[in-house]
């Protein structure tokens, strides 16, 4: 049995994209971002209050990473992973994990312009950094890209499904602009069906706007 926990728009998205892709059978409890995760019953499953917990097979998964891992494991023959002793073994897990390098300013951009309702709360300083961080991320991202169509030579693989999303995100708040390579990959992975149906509807969006501007502090 494979149950993942998720909020739309969230880190689960990404575990949410594998599972699509690998056609596996799970069922999915979405959850609002608010609230709804940090009741008691949650908190028992994830005592940190976060997204994503996948429940599988009698043990719980609360890292993305980790997440990615085991299924690929699981899965070997999806071609996702990069098993040990294949030459793109250590380029696939820094990748992988590379997602929460990228998450982490995507973060804190969300923290700043969607979970702070008054502007006395926002600070356009921290913005306008973390906005700088995460398109030093692009720029890593792009050099890679740089003659090949996903992160890896050998192909597609969960690598791209980790980066692609936090990419995915983080284009809300810090345009791809000047970032060709990554532009045209970032096509190819939002073209895939396993990306669009990890997708909410409008009604279950984190962020309801496509772009969110830097914050100007009133004068």
């Amino acid at each position: 049995m494979i149950r993942l926990h998720h909020c739309p728009q969230t880190r689960s998205m990404r575990s949410l994209w594998l599972l699509h892709e690998l056609g596996i059978e799970f069922a999915v409890k979405t959850y609002g971002f608010g609230p709804e995760i940090k009741a008691e019953t949650y908190l028992d499953l994830n005592p940190t209050g976060r997204v994503p917990s996948l429940e599988i097979d009698g043990d719980v998964l609360f890292e993305s990473g980790a997440i990615a891992e085991v299924l690929c494991e699981r899965h070997p023959d999806a071609g996702f992973g990069r098993g040990a002793g294949d030459p793109e073994r250590a380029a696939w897990l820094n990748w992988v994990h590379y997602a929460e390098t990228v998450s982490q300013h995507v973060a804190a951009l969300t923290q700043q312009h969607v979970m702070l309702f008054e502007d006395w709360m926002r600070s356009p300083t921290v913005m306008k950094l973390e906005a700088a961080r995460l398109r030093k991320c692009y720029g890593a991202i792009d050099d890679a890209l740089g003659g090949q169509a996903y992160l890896l030579p050998c192909g597609f693989s969960a690598a791209d499904i980790g980066v692609g999303q936090a990419v995915y995100m983080g284009a809300h708040f810090a345009a791809l602009d000047g970032f060709e390579h990554l532009q045209d990959w970032m096509a190819r992975l939002q073209a895939r069906p396993a990306f669009q149906a990890s997708l909410p509807d409008d009604a279950n969006r984190l962020y309801q706007q496509d772009f969110y501007p830097a914050w100007e502090q009133p004068k």
